[in-house]
Formats: C-alpha cells, sequence, structure tokens
C-alpha cells in the first residue's frame, strides 16, 4: 500500500510477521475488486494466523480489473511528486495595481473571484498586509497566491527573529523570487505585486493605522536621500521575474488600469487625488473586463505603516461618473445656449 512504501514499512520485523513470504506469493489470497458488472462488495474476510485481517471490503470500480498484491507496475519513488493536471482549462481574472507618490505607496485591488465564467466569490481579499510596512497585492490562482504569501510572511518573520532586524522589501523580493524560481514551467500560477515602505536599518517597531488616521493624515511624504529607504513597488512573479518600478498593474483588467493610470498618474497628486485615481482605475477596469468587479479595496503605505480605506462597492463609482457626465452635458448645453444668443 502506498502508507507503507512512504513509511518503509516493508522493510520491518512487524511487516514479515504479519505478512510471511508465503503469503504474498499465494494467489489465492491476492486482493481483488469487483468488475464492472458486479456493484456489490467483497463480504468474505480471512484471517491469518495471529489475527491479523487478509482481505478487506473492496469497492466496486467501473473497468477495473483483477490484480494481485504483488504489483506489476512501476511505483515511483516515496520523495518523488506527480504533477495532476486539470481535467479542463480554468481562467482567472482580476485587476490589481500599485504606484507610488509624493504622499506613500497605494495599492489596489476588486473583489472579485473568478473560476472561468463563473464568480466564484464576490468578496475576497486580493490585498494582504505582511507586516506593518508592507502590503501585496495578489493575482493568479487564488490557493496559490494564498499559500506564497503565508510563506513570505513566515520567512520574514523567521528573518526578524534570528537577526534582530526587519528583512528589507528588495530583500524580502528576491527572497520570494529566489523560491518561486524552481516552479518555473509548472502549473503555479503566481503574480504578487510588493507594496511597501523601507525604515531605517534595524528598526523593528510595528505600527498599524487604523482607517481613521488614513483621512487624518495630509502631510505629504518626500523621498529619502537614501536609496535603501522610502516606498518600494516590486513585481515577482511565479516564474521568479522580479521587477522594480513605480505604477504596476497585473491582471486581466490592467491594460484599462493602465490607459487611466498613464494619463493621470504624477508624483505631485495630492492624498485625496491618489486615492481618486486608483479607485477610477479598478473601476474602468471592471467595467470592461468581465473577470473584475463587485468592489475595490485600497491601500495606503507611508513612513508611519500601512492603513486601509473601507471597502467600497464598485457601484457607488458608477454613480458618481454618472452624475460627472451629466454635469458635463448640462456644462456643454449652458455653453452653447450663450454661444447662440450672441
Amino acid at each position: 500500500m502506498a502508507l507503507e512504501d512512504v513509511c518503509g514499512f516493508e522493510e520491518t520485523l512487524l511487516h514479515r510477521k504479519w505478512f510471511p513470504a508465503s503469503y504474498l506469493e499465494d494467489s489465492a489470497t491476492s486482493y481483488r475488486t469487483t468488475d464492472s458488472y458486479n456493484s456489490g462488495l467483497r463480504q468474505e474476510k480471512s484471517v491469518g494466523n495471529n489475527g491479523t485481517p487478509l482481505h478487506f471490503l473492496m469497492p466496486a470500480l467501473p473497468y477495473s480489473t483483477t490484480f494481485n498484491r504483488r504489483r506489476s507496475f512501476p511505483v515511483p519513488p516515496a520523495n518523488h511528486s506527480v504533477t495532476v493536471r486539470r481535467p479542463f482549462p480554468l481562467s482567472h481574472g482580476t485587476t490589481t495595481l500599485g504606484f507610488i507618490f509624493q504622499g506613500g505607496v497605494i495599492a489596489a485591488a476588486d473583489t472579485r473571484a473568478s473560476a472561468g465564467g463563473l464568480v466564484a466569490c464576490p468578496a475576497v481579499h486580493k490585498i494582504t498586509p505582511i507586516h506593518s510596512h508592507l502590503v501585496v497585492t495578489s493575482s493568479g490562482s487564488g490557493a496559490d497566491c494564498m499559500l506564497w504569501e503565508r510563506i513570505l510572511a513566515r520567512e520574514i518573520r523567521l528573518y526578524q527573529l534570528r537577526h534582530r532586524r526587519r528583512l528589507s522589501i528588495r530583500g524580502a523580493a528576491k527572497l520570494l523570487s529566489f523560491m518561486l524560481h524552481p516552479f518555473k514551467g509548472t502549473e503555479v500560477c503566481v503574480a504578487l505585486t510588493l507594496c511597501g515602505w523601507d525604515k531605517e536599518a534595524g528598526n523593528t517597531d510595528c505600527v498599524q493605522r487604523s482607517e481613521d488616521s488614513f483621512s487624518q493624515d495630509a502631510t505629504a511624504i518626500a523621498h529619502s536621500a537614501s536609496p535603501h529607504r522610502g516606498p518600494k513597488l516590486i513585481y515577482v512573479c511565479s516564474d521568479g521575474a522580479r521587477l522594480q518600478g513605480d505604477v504596476f498593474s497585473v491582471g486581466s483588467g490592467s491594460p484599462y488600469a493602465y490607459g487611466v493610470l498613464d494619463r493621470e498618474l504624477r508624483w505631485t497628486l495630492s492624498k485625496d487625488e491618489a486615492v481618486s485615481l486608483a479607485r477610477e482605475a479598478v473601476f474602468r477596469a471592471t467595467h470592461r473586463d468581465a473577470y473584475s468587479g463587485n468592489n475595490v479595496d485600497l491601500f495606503l503605505i507611508t513612513a508611519k505603516g500601512w492603513s486601509q480605506r473601507k471597502r467600497e462597492d464598485l457601484k457607488e463609482e458608477y454613480y458618481r461618473d454618472m452624475e460627472r457626465r451629466a454635469k458635463r452635458v448640462e456644462e456643454r448645453k449652458r455653453l452653447t445656449e450663450i454661444d447662440a444668443s450672441r
């Protein structure tokens, strides 16, 4: 059995006592399953000399054939992992983004989890806090992303316990890239964007801010003179690629989000303008991309730590957009009437 192979039970004295060689060579006591024409279970059960059961109830398997306990097919070693392919292709879709401005780093994402044409969940969390100054946006396979986010959080915490200081954002991205690279070419699907702020080396204070401080803090933060400090935005994917930049958008809705970001993004944005821009970029992407939608989550990361804005339903942004369009139409009509009266 598989458990015997993994545990090495066949090599023990106890196994030889229970299953002597004469039993293994006896064809009359071999395990058999019923064929496809018999839907019943085997009711007979033979017992060895030591009271050890030699036969077990076996369920009927369709198109099964008789086989004996002596294996005639090769069995992979215990440490060999076999990739199980899905019976059908499964499409993923999402919209995540992050950008740097004078007030810090903005991370935003929608909340729809899709499985092909099915909306699996309308309220997932695609932005995960790793520690007080780092959050990660995720896109790809939900299970893979959750697993690697937990692995990254564990490794960063272990590093902090060992070295009495926190691993830098760039160091965390490099570590994640090295861990993901062996899975290149497999079906692992992970695309993470690390949005964080590097503080002074050796500073390990953990401060998190509430939603109220998000709107109260209006102080713009300039770039630090040290290249190892300040806002950081790094993209890491499952083939080990690692890119650092000022703006990233990942997912099926990213082309639409880039269209808004490329038009409006600038370094001198205020905090309110940056929040509005991120919200509109996610809204425009979800408006055109069927795999994104429902709500928008938004995080701001500064030197004081990350803060989260209250989750907002994207239909509210739709109504605001309709009001803006109505105002523009009225303004055009008013200007047309003024020109016509002259």
